[in-house]
């Protein structure tokens, strides 16, 4: 299941994310990868030991858990800090899955990887080139989002980044474990919690319809969560 969701952040917060981003120092994309994806990676990074990088994680963590799209595609249990990377001048990412398991800069503590996000803080006329492309049982899905908006998509997921071939592709990605870890049953709580949230807004909240349904919708959380 890939989902985008518009408006992550406002076009004001973006504007101050790339104000911050544009006078920061920068490395090599490939001090985050391991053996295989370094020989495909090609960006630049936002360092681990950034100064300007927890700020940042904070406000992106507080705007995606104040989105209930978001909330409702990731379940999230735990979220890797946001990092943030720039592609230009040819660079790419290869074809590549996600490693399953991350640690927690600074904590030495683990997440599973269920979720994969990309937030865009860069226009898509800013840039040539530079899609998302990510593979499924239906074929590759390619995405190219606003500033300010997010793609979530399965860890499991073949995906590149194809080369930017003019201008400059800024954005934050990230991993997130999820309470859900089998993508399938996130995908069907989605749904389910979509249909309640239309209905409510048709029938109201307390209708007894919508009320069943969102009974139903927690008495499966309660089965298939990891907490």
């Amino acid at each position: 299941m890939l989902i985008t969701i518009p408006d992550i952040l406002t076009p004001e917060e973006v504007a101050r994310f790339r104000t911050v981003l544009d006078g920061a120092d920068w490395q090599d994309g490939r001090h985050t990868a391991g053996p295989q994806s370094a020989e495909i990676k090609r960006n630049a990074q936002i360092p681990l030991n950034s100064p300007v990088l927890p700020d940042l994680q904070a406000r992106l963590v507080r705007a995606l858990m104040a989105n209930p799209t978001w909330v409702s595609a990731a379940l999230p249990a735990q979220i890797l800090p946001p990092m943030f990377n720039r592609y230009e001048g040819g660079q790419t990412f290869g074809v590549h899955v996600d490693n399953a398991i991350r640690v927690i800069p600074g904590e030495g503590r683990q997440i599973r990887t269920d979720v994969s996000c990309t937030v865009f803080l860069s226009e898509p006329e800013e840039y040539d080139g530079g899609e998302l492309i990510v593979e499924g049982h239906y074929g590759a899905q390619t995405v190219k989002l606003t500033a300010g908006s997010a793609v979530v998509y399965p860890s499991t997921s073949l995906h590149q980044v194809t080369p930017v071939t003019r201008g400059a592709r800024v954005a934050s990605f990230f991993w997130v474990q999820s309470m859900i870890r089998d993508a399938g049953r996130r995908e069907i709580l989605f749904d389910l919690d979509q249909s309640i949230q239309s209905l409510g807004g048709e029938m109201g909240a307390n209708a007894p319809d919508v009320v069943r349904l969102t009974g139903i919708y927690h008495n499966l959380i309660r089965q298939w969560a990891e907490v």
